[in-house]
């Protein structure tokens, strides 16, 4: 029911009216054609306003959002037309205040990238919400992947009450602080290299009002033969050159505990990176078993991220 006038409005079904009325003889019946709802514009009707076929077929389909900063890849095509394009996201999607294109690849010991702001506020800082918490993220200084948001959330569901968590290359936080929301473990210490990630994961953990999260910065070579003890589990989120530091994770893990590696591979070998996988295992020493492979998203054509659940004996 809505107020008109002195009137509350109840719509009735089209010739039903005089129905009504027999029955309920103090109502009065109207009628009037309503206004339609103007039909909003598709992201890609508005895109082909601007650009032609040949362009709108180059365009990527696909686009990643962190907080809400949303980050679009072109190609040396339609770097031209970036402003407008940016333009068109921006107004698109009320929850974008800043449209960024990347202009370089993730590359170097703290596998950043550089990103140039096209359309909207002026910053690359941004707060991003995943699973009831939020951490701060600046899209080019630290390596950050939106898109592993069930994959934290399957890994936080394996752990155990009171588990010992260790996590590699932690990044501004994310891994640390979503394991530790959403299970029961006792304590978790992240180590990553880059100290602007660093620094955004203490005040990640602040943010988060979290106690039993621990973050360390330095190289991981270094800083995990120095770590007392051993763990329940590791986790690498890592997935391009992670293999190279499973030997060094299969040494500060339990008995009967757990390593999480994550690998990009193309899929025409995949049996070959797993046999490289099996093979570093195997020369480790100790009894292992890959319990599971999980395909955890698209990298490139052809090449997923790939998690591969290690059980240490």
């Amino acid at each position: 029911p809505q107020p008109w006038g002195n009137y509350v409005l109840f719509p009735v079904l089209k010739g039903k009216g005089k129905v009504v009325k027999k029955k309920f003889s103090f109502i009065e019946v109207v009628q009037f054609v309503l206004a339609k709802k103007k039909k909003k514009m598709s992201l890609l009707e508005k895109l082909s306003k601007v650009l032609t076929k040949k362009q709108l077929s180059l365009l990527p389909r696909a686009y990643e959002q962190v907080g809400d900063i949303l980050i679009m890849e072109l190609p040396d095509e339609l770097v031209s037309k970036e402003k407008v394009i940016g333009s068109i996201y921006l107004n698109h999607f009320d929850y974008v205040k800043t449209v960024v294109r990347k202009t370089a690849i993730h590359s170097g010991a703290f596998r950043t990238r550089k990103v140039k702001v096209v359309a909207g506020e002026k910053r690359k800082d941004t707060i991003h919400t995943e699973s009831g918490f939020r951490v701060k993220v600046n899209v080019e200084q630290m390596y950050f992947s939106a898109r592993l948001a069930e994959e934290r959330l399957r890994v936080s569901k394996l752990i155990g009450k009171n588990e010992n968590v260790l996590v590699m290359f932690s990044g501004c936080g994310i891994y640390p602080i979503g394991l530790a929301k959403h299970s029961s473990l006792k304590k978790i210490t992240g180590i990553e290299i880059n100290p602007v990630a660093h620094k955004y994961a203490i005040e990640n953990i602040q943010m988060n009002k979290l106690n039993n999260v621990q973050v360390i910065q330095g190289d991981v070579w270094k800083q995990v033969p120095l770590l007392k003890g051993k763990f329940d589990r590791i986790c690498m989120p890592l997935p391009k050159t992670s293999e190279f530091f499973l030997p060094l994770a299969l040494k500060k893990v339990k008995k009967n505990g757990m390593v999480h590696l994550y690998y990009f591979i193309n899929d025409n070998d995949f049996d070959v990176e797993k046999k490289k996988i099996k093979g570093i295992l195997n020369d480790s020493g100790r009894k292992t078993r890959i319990l599971r492979t999980v395909k955890c998203g698209n990298h490139a054509p052809y090449v997923y991220r790939y998690c591969f659940d290690i059980k240490v004996y």
